[in-house]
Parts: C-alpha cells; structure tokens; sequence
C-alpha cells in the first residue's frame, strides 16, 4: 500500500511546493511510483510540472464531483510520476466543501481506492489550515514541513503543529510528523543559523540532516515548467534535493 504524504506549511513562500514537487521527481528517477496531487488553488506544482492551468480535469473533479483518481492523473515527463492538477476552481471548493456530508473526509475515500497503486501519494497543500488542508492531512499517513530559516518562519509553526495534534485526535489518529526540510537556507547569515539552531531544537530527531540551500537554478526551473532533474542535475539545489530523498527513503525503511 502506497504511503500518503502531506506537504503543508501555512506561511506561504517556504519552499513547500519545491520539495513536493522535487522530492516527488527524485523518487521518481529512483524507481519508485509516485502520484503528486495539487491541493493549492495557486497551481503551482501543476505549472512546475509544464501544465498548463486551463485543464478540465483536475482535483476539484475529485472532491466535489466524486470522480475517481485513476482518470484524472496525467502522467509527467519523468516515467513513474503522474499528477493530479490543481486550477483557480479549487479555490471555490473551500466553500462547497462546507455544505457536503463527511466533507473531512472526502479526499481520504478517493485516494484509500488508489493507495495500492503508487509506492508514495504527495499532497501539495495550499498555505492555509482550511478545509483542503484539513482533507489532507485526513488522508495522510505523515507530514513532511518545509520551513525557512528566517524569523517569520518560526511563527505560526505551533499553530500547524497543533493542527496536526487536532486532526490527529479527532479525524485520523495515525497522522505523524514525517520529517521538517530546512529550505533556502543561507549559511552565511547569522541569523539564519540561529534560527537553523533554535529549529533544530524544537523538532530534534525529526528535522532532515539535507539542508536545501538558496539556489538561483532551483529558483528558476519551474518558470521552465520542468524539476530540477530535469533542468539543472548538476546544481547545488538538484544535489540536496537528489540527498533529501536518499534519506527519505532510508528514513522510511528504517521505520517499516
């Protein structure tokens, strides 16, 4: 059975949608099967992907319509990922989800019907704790949080840990924290290793030794709608992530 992993950070601009979507490709390259489902109104994993935004078939099929997953996924440039996409409709289904029965739990009954499927479901959420958010982090078996090493970063960041520690208690009581990437870190800026440190602190045994660096490539590739494997494999960005799911994927044998 396929493991459903959560990308969410509520503060916007972390680096979130980068390791979704780069983490996604590198297992990719690495032989496992993996699904990438946009939950983000803004599209961006779609469009990172080379997608174009004016697509008909999209999540929102999913959660409001109650289409299945399977005729929805579209497969990418790089044999093994396929994703759901994610348009500027979604941003409607935060409301319309209101009025639907078991609303919770929407997404968790289409994705139980595929999880045998792929060896991995990612979940780029949009960087708010509404209800799409809420969806995935039903559905989901961990958490992966990317979170920037700056000062702003840190606030808000015990808000997600108790929504999580909600969901947990009342919706889905295997939720875990799968793990925290330190993302466009700068190590030649005091402040940001002191914030790497206070981090590193607060999560302990559950933040990534791969630190994921400031890296213009990085920055770029999506603009080319491509991951970075794709654009630059060479770059500083590509090796982290290229390190990142190395150990992902140690992390999570070493826990089956």
């Amino acid at each position: 059975m396929g493991r459903v992993i959560s990308f969410s950070n509520q503060k916007g601009g972390v680096g979130k949608t980068t390791t979704c979507v780069n983490l996604a490709a590198y297992l990719a390259t690495m032989g496992k099967k993996v699904l990438l489902i946009d939950l983000d109104p803004q599209g961006n994993a779609t469009t990172g992907l080379g997608f174009s935004k004016n697509l008909k078939k999209t999540v929102y099929g999913i959660l409001i319509d109650g289409e299945g997953v399977q005729g929805y996924a579209l497969p990418t440039a790089l044999e093994g990922l396929s994703l759901l996409p994610s348009t500027i409709d979604l941003a409607g289904a935060e409301v319309e989800l209101v009025y639907k029965k078991g609303r919770e739990r929407i997404l968790k009954g289409a994705l139980d019907a595929v999880k045998g499927d792929y060896d991995y479901i990612f979940l780029d959420c949009p960087p708010s704790l509404g209800l799409l958010t809420i969806n995935a982090l039903t559905a989901s078996d961990g958490v992966v949080i990317p979170i920037q090493s700056e000062y702003y970063a840190l606030e808000g960041l015990s808000q997600l840990i108790n929504s999580i520690r909600l969901v947990r208690s009342h919706l889905n009581p295997r939720l875990e924290v799968e793990g925290v990437v330190l993302t466009m870190y700068d190590g030649r800026s005091l402040i940001a290793r002191e914030i790497a440190a206070e981090i590193r602190k607060f999560f302990t045994k559950k933040l990534y030794d791969t630190v994921i660096p400031r890296n213009v490539r990085l920055a770029e590739a999506p603009s080319h709608g491509k991951p970075i494997v794709l654009h630059d494999a060479k770059c500083a960005g590509a090796r982290a992530y290229c390190a990142l799911a190395e150990e992902f994927l140690k992390k999570e044998e070493g826990d089956e």
